[in-house]
């Protein structure tokens, strides 16, 4: 099978994936206890779910971007 028949080869693949995966670690850390009519959860303005989730996950985003531009080499 001819290898210039596919837009990707196997590095964009692993690239994809693992922008994947920094951006599913970046939604688990904006997880936690959320606040109800009776009580306030001071955790919600956390650094870690308003700071460094966002941006953990803005970098998986460019991270694929990057994996979906990168063109392979011959």
């Amino acid at each position: 099978m001819d290898k210039q028949k596919f837009a990707f080869n196997k590095t964009n693949f692993i690239l994809l994936a693992a922008g994947m995966a920094i951006i599913i670690i970046g939604f688990l850390l904006m997880t936690g206890p959320g606040s109800t009519e009776g009580y306030f959860e001071p955790d919600i303005f956390s650094t870690r779910r308003i700071v460094v989730a966002p941006l953990v996950s803005l970098f998986g985003f460019v991270f694929m971007i990057y994996g979906i531009l990168r063109k392979p080499k011959n």
